[in-house]
């Protein structure tokens, strides 16, 4: 009897975990933009793929891609339509090629398109938060990358349209803490302050 249970039970873990779907991680602080910018680049020459990882978005929207700056002309995962898992082939690239991921607003069609580049967006703010993803059933292990579809960065959670994209290696920065900049204002102060009273002197 007691093997028979344990049977049971292994075979129901595996039919269990066949159906698991680890969702990305997502954005920490939703309600304040992030701080953090990222590079995108091909990891190898070899195709590049993104897969839909879900959205909570009110306005419809789909993906397109830039790879050294060059438009792909290959378009999809339609936020609304599209299914966990569902994929887009945006072909073959180059080990080191600079990718830039782009939102194209489709409804209600006046939103400017987000870039994850922040300097390409109208409205200079951050329009992504990026994750490294282990991977599940669904979707392979590769980097998240969720947008904010709102001008002026809405409500900052990240979840408007988020995908998973395969051969992409990334970088991030981090800005200065104002811990650091208040520093640099403070000895900028003394020096000035020092100056002054070597002058009087």
């Amino acid at each position: 009897m007691k093997n028979i249970l344990t049977t049971l039970f292994a075979v129901a873990s595996i039919a269990l975990a066949a159906n698991v779907q680890a969702a990305p991680i997502q954005y920490s602080t939703p309600g304040t933009q992030n701080a953090i910018t990222y590079t995108f680049k091909a990891a190898s020459a070899s195709s590049l793929t993104a897969y839909f990882a879900g959205s909570t978005a009110g306005y419809t929207s789909k993906i397109t891609m830039l790879v050294n700056g060059g438009a792909t002309g290959i378009f999809g995962l339609n936020n609304h339509t599209s299914a966990y898992g569902d994929s887009l082939d945006f072909g073959n690239v180059n080990a080191g090629d600079t990718l830039v991921f782009k939102l194209i607003n489709l409804s209600p069609g006046d939103i400017d398109p987000w870039y994850s580049q922040q300097s390409m967006n109208s409205d200079g703010i951050n329009h992504i938060y990026s994750s490294a993803y282990t991977g599940d059933t669904i979707i392979p292990a590769g980097i998240f990358v969720g947008f904010e579809d709102l001008p002026n960065g809405g409500d900052f959670n990240y979840q408007d349209e988020g995908f998973v994209f395969t051969n992409v290696a990334t970088t991030s920065s981090v800005p200065e803490p104002a811990s650091l900049a208040l520093l640099g204002l403070g000895i900028a102060g003394i020096a000035i302050s020092r100056r002054k009273i070597g002058v009087a002197a």
